[in-house]
């Protein structure tokens, strides 16, 4: 079984590469085996020629999917059910890490949820997940968004630690390891996502297509699929190798960050990406509710029926083997 995959694999490779232009929306840990499938040429193996392209923000990802501009994405669930109830025929095809591993970052004078009134929280854009984070944030420590503190669209996450440094904000939602970038700035984490009773399912880091691409090409997008769970398993045990690719993507050095982003997401990443439905539900439900009328369900935007497939197959365990 396994030699007659390797001859499927070097076939393929050999003779029907497949063009996809890809984008991951964050340098950030999670996003990691993203850039580390194109570091170790792992979607060449796969028979994929892939072009890797950075775009900031999952909202500006999906949008580049749906023009046909990017093949698949990295693209959170909050912004494909978004863009689905606003017509868009995209699907999540399976999903790394199903929750949203977020710390609040405060100045350190901020001791109590009461003293945010008034100031202002930075994400990165709106929808974003930094966007959902700051909002589920405010929601769990009884503060109104938008009215009792201000959201600012500042950047990525560097881009929001500097704006904090600055003080152009007093608070932002930090992915693993973020707040080590904060240079000597007095700071403490008022609230973390970790802490919340049953953590807080999202999903955050799935592949994402336009349904007609997925439909025209699943030979190539369970490919894809390969390449990342390969990456996956690459990064949970290549640790020192996986944080010297961190360090390229993110131009950061500081050792603390880099450690503390690796073990963070380490925890985090599924061995087999399939979508948490509970939480893309949360998602479906919430952008419904911006759309009178919509009838959008999970089953109309989730389709990881290939993932199914790699596992039943016995891939993602010849993959994860001693």
């Amino acid at each position: 079984m396994l030699f007659l995959g390797v001859v499927w694999l070097c076939s393929g490779a050999a003779t029907q590469a497949q063009q996809q232009t890809l984008a991951f929306s964050s340098v950030d840990s999670p996003n990691a085996n993203w850039y580390i499938a194109k570091e170790r040429q792992l979607y060449k193996k796969y028979g994929l020629d892939a072009e890797l392209i950075f775009i900031p923000s999952s909202t500006t990802t999906i949008s580049a999917v749906v023009a046909g501009s990017v093949s698949v994405g990295n693209i959170s669930g909050g912004a494909t059910a978004n863009a689905a109830v606003g017509g868009a025929g995209v699907v999540v095809v399976g999903c790394f890490i199903n929750t949203l591993p977020y710390d609040l970052v405060v100045h350190e004078s901020i001791r109590s949820a009461q003293q945010l009134k008034g100031k202002s929280i930075g994400i990165s854009r709106v929808g974003s997940s930094s966007d959902v984070a700051a909002r589920v944030f405010l929601k769990e420590l009884k503060l109104e968004p938008d009215k009792d503190v201000a959201i600012l669209q500042v950047g990525g996450s560097t881009e929001r630690a500097a704006a904090f440094r600055t003080g152009r904000i007093v608070a932002f939602p930090a992915p693993p390891g973020v707040v080590h970038l904060t240079q000597g700035m007095p700071h403490r984490i008022l609230a973390s996502t970790a802490d919340f009773p049953k953590g807080y399912p999202f999903p955050y880091v799935c592949p994402t297509a336009s349904k007609a691409f997925l439909k025209n090409n699943r030979d190539g997008m369970k490919r894809l699929l390969m390449a990342l769970i390969e990456a996956t398993h690459f990064y949970k045990t290549r640790k020192e190798e996986s944080k010297k690719i961190m360090a390229k993507y993110t131009r950061h050095t500081n050792e603390a960050f880099l450690e503390s982003a690796y073990q963070s997401s380490n925890k985090l990443f599924e061995q087999v990406p399939l979508v948490n439905r509970e939480g893309m539900d949360v998602q479906v439900k919430e952008a419904a509710a911006r759309k009178p009328g919509s009838t959008l369900k999970v089953d109309d935007i989730v389709d990881d029926s290939l993932v199914l497939e790699l596992e039943k197959e016995g891939f993602i365990n010849r993959i994860y083997k001693p």
